[in-house]
């Protein structure tokens, strides 16, 4: 069975805080996918990260990197690139959800909120056993980074939007006519003066 290169080992972590674990590990996370861009399922993406025991669990902080590709929003065509991430998160040993039998809501209404460490735990990413799984983290961060509205360069010029020419090549021959027919009603209204004397 093939090693998950995104799982380290954390038991001497554990024991001694305030010590530190480099690692550099390279791996594959599945495809990752916004709106018009996405990181393919088979793309290598890469990892260096710190692993510092500290007092409330292990603080990872990492370089992530990972190729991307996807449509340029203006004129279609293919556009890809290179992801760069820098993160720092915390992982931390998550309350189990049972181990709380003081905080029932039925004998104590009033603390039906959220525990604080509900909240915490939100914000942490989770640790089990001995070994520190990387591949949330890296998932997240990539996700967070890709493009909503990729380009394929800053001043593309698009579609034109009557007759689907690329303005990139060269101008389109549509000149000044109506762009948008859904207007074709207002204007016909502005040219009408009765229209203003109806109702």
């Amino acid at each position: 069975m093939t090693q998950n290169p995104w799982l380290v080992p954390i038991t001497t972590l554990k024991r001694s805080p305030g010590t530190r674990r480099v690692e550099s590990r390279t791996g594959r996370v599945g495809e990752l996918a916004v709106a018009g861009s996405v990181v393919p399922r088979d793309a290598e993406v890469t990892a260096d990260a710190t692993l510092d025991a500290v007092g409330g669990g292990i603080e990872v902080t990492a370089d992530i990197s990972a190729p991307w590709k996807g449509e340029c929003r203006r004129c279609l065509k293919p556009v890809e690139g290179r992801l760069a991430v820098h993160v720092r998160e915390l992982y931390r040993q998550h309350e189990a959800a049972g181990g709380r039998a003081h905080a029932h809501p039925r004998d104590h209404p009033h603390q039906a909120r959220p525990h604080p460490a509900d909240e915490e735990d939100e914000e942490t990413y989770p640790l089990h056993g001995e070994m520190l799984d990387l591949q949330p983290l890296v998932r997240d961060a990539l996700l967070l980074e890709l493009p909503l509205a990729p380009v394929c360069s800053d001043d593309c010029k698009g579609l034109c939007p009557t007759c689907g020419a690329d303005l990139n090549d060269a101008p389109c021959s549509c000149g000044d006519a109506p762009t948008d027919p859904r207007w074709a009603a207002l204007e016909a209204l502005k040219g009408d003066p009765s229209a203003h004397h109806q109702g």
